[in-house]
């Protein structure tokens, strides 16, 4: 069987900044990632990346930030008034704090306060940063039609919503 759309994946994986060689995660003495192929659940160059692969390959790819999460975009930064934090006890750099947006919430990371205002940015920790993986395919299944339907997998490994 190899890995294509509608097909329960799991994968053990390494992943480091292709800059630095810094490991920024890895499945390596936990469990395996399982995920719903074609689903959206991976970013899009590793899903690329493991199409066609069968249970036992093993190979290694880097992912350009586009493909992964995306680009670095300075318009994803915006200073807010303090007085939006009000109900907060404190502010301070590095805090991560749920935004709400026409698109749903957001999560911000909070880089400067000053007396008047906070400066948040909503790229992505990872954004403007290509990703190089070692990957190992561990299982490959089709996915139920309740797995289908609700875009995720169920189960062990899986995470219900």
């Amino acid at each position: 069987m190899t890995i294509m759309q509608h097909k329960v994946v799991t994968i053990h994986y390494k992943v480091v900044d292709a800059q630095s060689d810094e490991v920024i995660d890895s499945s390596e003495g936990g469990d395996p990632m399982t995920y719903l192929h074609g689903a959206s659940n991976i970013i899009p160059g590793l899903e690329q990346a493991l199409d066609g692969k069968s249970v036992g390959d093993e190979f290694e790819v880097t992912i350009e930030a586009a493909d992964a999460y995306g680009d670095y975009s300075e318009d994803r930064i915006q200073q807010v008034p303090i007085e939006a934090f009000q109900e907060m006890e404190k502010v301070e750099p590095g805090m991560v704090v749920s935004a709400e947006t026409d698109s749903g919430q957001v999560s911000l990371v909070v880089t400067e306060v000053d007396e008047t205002t906070v400066t948040v940015d909503a790229n992505h920790p990872l954004a403007g940063k290509s990703l190089k993986f070692d990957v190992k395919v561990e299982a490959i299944r089709d996915a139920s039609e309740e797995e289908m339907s609700h875009c995720h997998v169920h189960g062990p490994g899986g995470h219900e919503h």
